[in-house]
């Protein structure tokens, strides 16, 4: 796993999801802090991580990143830390707008291309 709060090279996410996935990278964004954990075998490894590190739960979106790919087929917004009923989510998925919209933004500071 990668704690990424500065940035990360899309050479770098390329070589993580050959590794286990073939082509994809699991990442947990936190849209407050502007930080994400890469590249572990679930979510919820990710997740825990940033808790340990201050996040708040609620603003933990666990992504699926496709390096090889461009445009909207880069992130894939599913992960079974998203089921968050409390929150008007009940699917794997992130259907708020606004949350994909930051969850985009924070992936796209983050990740040098």
């Amino acid at each position: 796993m990668k704690s990424v709060n500065k940035s990360i090279r899309i050479e770098e996410l390329k070589k993580m999801s050959k590794r286990i996935f073939g082509g994809l990278v699991k990442a947990v964004v936190d849209i407050k802090k502007s930080v994400m954990v890469v590249d572990a075998d679930m979510h919820a490894d990710e997740e825990a991580i940033l808790l340990k590190e201050g996040s708040q739960q609620d603003d933990l979106w666990g992504i699926n990143l496709y390096p090889d790919k461009k445009g909207e087929k880069f992130i894939e917004f599913d992960s079974i830390i998203n089921l968050r009923p409390r929150l008007n989510n009940f699917t794997r998925g992130v259907k708020n707008k606004d949350i994909q919209k930051k969850i985009v933004a924070v992936v796209k500071k983050l990740i040098l291309r």
